[in-house]
């Protein structure tokens, strides 16, 4: 099979693990001007709230002032002249989509609380262990950086990380596997030394609890 064609193989997983509709088509760049477009207003938004000093409500509130303010002057104008008003679409929101939004955010709510729930009983250590270091890692960084340009930061890597691999990905198997490996390693070993014992831990304290 030549490189070619391992690209093209490799391209169309890659676009149907994305999705492979409009998202995955904007993320593996085969959309450029859209992508670049997304970029730009990305990159736009974040100096306007670094460097401007804006925060999201201010920055929120001045827009759709100015937005209201240039519509009711225009539906006004275009009464008195005998214009045509401003051609506004009629935005509705439809009970089906409002139910199917709320279905969608109530099973992932559930999903947390279980979670939550199992954690507090100590019954999951290992997820325990994992959301301990989640909160801890994202409390690292949130010390480093602020919001803004956190998001900005990972709208980057999305636009850009699966495009990379999608064109240099036997190498990145490569490197990929081998600290996959090296991570698998450090995780059996503080599996063994830590999670283990102090699941042991938990179960004895509990017995004597009881």
């Amino acid at each position: 099979m030549g490189s070619s064609e391992k690209l093209s193989n490799r391209g169309r997983e890659i676009h149907q693990i994305l999705g492979g509709g409009l998202v995955a088509d904007v993320i593996l760049w085969r959309q450029k001007n859209l992508t670049v477009g997304i970029l730009v207003v990305a990159l736009a938004v974040w100096i306007v709230f670094e460097i401007s000093g804006y925060t999201f409500l201010s920055l929120f509130s001045s827009v759709f002032f100015l937005l209201f303010t240039i519509l009711f002057l225009w539906a006004k104008s275009a009464a008195i002249l005998n214009r045509p008003a401003p051609p506004l679409p009629h935005f509705h929101l439809s009970e089906e989509t409002v139910n199917e939004a709320a279905n969608t955010i109530r099973g992932h709510i559930n999903a947390v609380l279980s979670v939550s729930e199992d954690i507090a009983h100590g019954r999951d250590s290992r997820m325990f262990v994992k959301v301990a270091t989640s909160l801890l890692m994202i409390s690292v960084i949130g010390s480093l950086t602020d919001f803004f340009t956190l998001c900005y930061t990972c709208l980057v890597i999305v636009l850009t990380v699966p495009a990379l691999c999608e064109r240099y990905g036997d190498c990145i198997c490569r490197y990929g596997q081998v600290w996959h490996r090296n991570l698998q390693h450090v995780y059996v070993r503080f599996d063994e030394e830590c999670v283990t014992k102090v699941h042991k831990w938990i179960i004895l304290e509990t017995k004597k609890l009881n």
